[in-house]
């Protein structure tokens, strides 16, 4: 995860690529882990207890209630996984076309229009109130947390407070902290449901505390900010709101690859070779979720996909290793066809493919080195 967004704490890193949980390889959307690993359990640490007693003292002095403190650190601790997750952030080097591949994958598409047709009525809604399109909201949804599946485990109050005392961005991370401490005092959740990534991203649309209280809504009425709910109705209106703040023009594509049809606006080309888009003024507010235009074009065909869009017609160049996508799943397939498991075949080299490709060439008593490679698909 890299803090690169204006405003939302969890990238694409986190919940996108590697998934809450630290599955390896892939997000194949099987649902979220089970329990948490022991390095995101409380663990006794002085430093950080004395920490805790200094804040709680400033934070009562900015409003906060002590039934509130002692309700927020009731069973919270500090985390030491989130210290190293904090300190261990990988920039992914994806290509476009695999980053496209996983944001639009086929279960993602088939999950998005099941979503989408059992919200329908909320998603127009919140259309018509904020003027953001309906299928922009539900990719962003799918995006963010696989439509709910993937919300985060992880308590933010120990989150967040385990960063602030880290230090690295401490004013930073305790500014999220007391925002989280509000929220909870306003009763929008309570603290042992409160809970997200290892960053303090949280719910359905992954929102950091900041970011909830300025912009989340009460679009069901109930009294309560609720992004976490498993209606999510106020997590969609939510992201329809933010949006709506930052400039999104009603009636607006987000854009469109270039050909006919599509909508005026400046071109994009993210790889030589590869598709040219055409983008809008509300592709900028998209990246305003997430500052990169892989994800915003994520989020725009996505959204086209969902709402029975076909796939891009122009295709990607090889890649570094000389192979195209189709060549990435013939090879995928046939490595999983002699028995070495890559996890699926979508055309993108994860941990898993990586594995299988080693195990194949250990025991093809070939050199080791986990790279597909035109020669490597043909001796398959």
């Amino acid at each position: 995860m890299i803090m690169t967004r204006r405003g939302f704490g969890a990238g694409l890193t986190a919940t996108l690529l590697a998934g809450c949980g630290g599955r390896s390889g892939r997000d194949d959307g099987s649902g979220r882990p089970a329990g948490l690993p022991e390095d995101l359990r409380p663990a006794r640490n002085a430093g950080y207890d004395a920490w805790v007693a200094d804040f709680r003292a400033r934070a009562a002095d900015r409003g906060i209630s002590q039934a509130t403190l002692n309700a927020a650190f009731r069973g919270a601790g500090y985390l030491p996984g989130v210290v190293t997750r904090d300190r261990n952030q990988t920039e992914f080097k994806r290509t476009l076309e695999d980053y496209l591949s996983i944001a639009a994958s086929d279960a993602r598409i088939a999950k998005g229009r099941a979503a989408y047709r059992r919200h329908e009525g909320v998603l127009s809604a919140v259309e018509a109130r904020y003027g953001v399109d309906r299928y922009i909201v539900t990719a962003i949804w799918g995006l963010e947390s696989f439509y709910g599946e993937r919300q985060g485990e992880i308590p933010v109050i120990s989150a967040t407070s385990t960063l602030a005392y880290d230090g690295r961005r401490g004013a930073f991370f305790e500014a999220q902290l007391l925002a989280a401490l509000r929220i909870l005092q306003r009763g929008d959740i309570s603290a042992a449901r409160m809970t997200g990534s290892w960053a303090g991203a949280m719910g359905h649309t992954q929102f950091i505390p900041t970011t909830f209280q300025e912009y989340a809504v009460d679009f069901t009425g109930d009294g309560r900010r609720d992004i976490w709910a498993e209606d999510p109705s106020d997590a969609l209106a939510s992201t329809a709101a933010y949006l709506s703040r930052h400039g999104w023009q009603r009636g607006l594509r987000w854009g469109a690859e270039a050909g006919p049809g599509a909508p005026s606006g400046r071109s994009l080309q993210p790889e030589p070779g590869g598709p040219v888009f055409a983008v809008t003024g509300n592709f900028n507010v998209i990246k305003r979720y997430n500052n990169s235009d892989a994800y915003a074009l994520g989020v725009g065909h996505l959204a086209d996909r969902i709402a029975g869009g076909g796939p891009l017609r122009a295709g990607f160049p090889p890649d570094r290793y000389g192979l195209t996508k189709d060549d990435r799943i013939r090879l995928q397939q046939r490595l999983t066809a002699r028995g070495f498991d890559t996890g699926g075949a979508d055309g993108v080299i994860g941990d898993k493919t990586r594995a299988a490709i080693e195990a194949f060439q250990r025991r093809q008593g070939l050199a080791v080195t986990g790279l597909p490679s035109p020669d490597l698909l043909r001796l398959l």
